[in-house]
């Protein structure tokens, strides 16, 4: 790709809150099966934090409502300074469109918004589960927690060889990486879960981040439980505003020993996955909520 920059874009938004900027297309390229694309917005990248994601506009029949995608890496030195980059799939007219945005097209983008991962407070390993391209924001984590020297294990499934995300780079950044696909085309034979219990044999893991479909957070969760391992992972809501207004993201949450409904756009789209009643999103049977003694040891507030 070339490293030719276009002009800044012009931003809106308070200082301490998300910003809205017209973006200039730096970069596309395909990533295995999936897509990338590169904008111009500094201020964004410099706020930016692994697990937020940006609100883009789209174009094209039946695309009134922005799309939201995770951030999967932002640059800050070099001649990328300024960029961030989002990974997406062409599952309809919205991302069709994205698909086709010739360099140097501008797009209305708002961001970045929601919460981050948190990072550990003590030295503990961190293990890193990604389901499809849920583990580009998991990738953008393991780069943070590498400069925090703290040991990063990955594990990426998917259902084919083709639907896993940028093997070689969750190799090139974890200590330790497995992959597992359900139909053996590559790695493991069978899903995520599968090999989790071999990750925390050793006792070492203090905290599992996750990102992928509902129901393997979910699964991922669960385990955690059982290990007595914190657990944050990034939910896939759909969310029509990004900002909190719409209500559409609600997830329930345990909170104070009370239910409450939470946005995930706002106050997630990263969770403590012990406090979310899985069981209410049909997703899983235990309706049991950690009291969350394993989380506040690991500095989760």
């Amino acid at each position: 790709m070339s490293s030719s920059r276009g002009r800044a874009p012009s931003v809106q938004g308070r200082a301490d809150g998300p910003l809205r900027a017209q973006c200039e297309v730096l970069a596309y390229q395909r990533i295995g099966n999936y897509h990338s694309l590169t904008f111009v917005a500094p201020e964004m990248a410099e706020r930016a934090r692994p697990g937020q994601f940006v609100s883009v506009a789209v174009k094209g029949e039946g695309t009134l409502l922005r799309r939201p995608f995770s951030i999967y890496a932002v640059s800050r030195h070099g001649p990328w300074a300024g960029t961030i980059e989002i990974v997406f799939d062409v599952v309809g007219p919205g991302t069709r469109y994205l698909s086709k945005l010739a360099k140097h097209s501008s797009v209305d983008i708002v961001g970045p918004l929601g919460r981050s991962f948190p990072m550990p407070q003590q030295a503990v390993d961190c293990l890193l589960v990604g389901g499809g391209y849920g583990a580009a924001p998991l990738l953008f984590l393991a780069q943070r927690l590498q400069q925090s020297s703290l040991r990063v294990n990955i594990v990426l499934g998917a259902a084919t060889q083709n639907r896993l995300f940028n093997i070689i780079e969750a190799k090139r950044l974890s200590a330790s990486s497995a992959f597992t696909t359900e139909d053996g085309s590559f790695g493991i034979h069978g899903r995520v879960t599968d090999v989790l219990e071999r990750m925390l044999a050793g006792g070492t893991v203090g905290v599992i981040y996750a990102c992928g479909p509902m129901p393997m957070l979910a699964a991922v969760t669960a385990i955690a439980r059982e290990h007595r391992v914190a657990v944050q992972v990034a939910v896939e809501e759909a969310m029509a505003c990004g900002v909190g207004v719409c209500m559409t993201c609600v997830l329930p949450v345990r909170r104070d020993r009370r239910t409450a409904n939470l946005r995930a756009c706002v106050e997630g789209p990263v969770f403590n996955g012990k406090t979310i009643l899985w069981e209410r999103l049909g997703r899983q049977p235990d309706d049991e909520v950690a009291s969350g003694e394993e989380a506040t040891a690991q500095g989760w507030a």
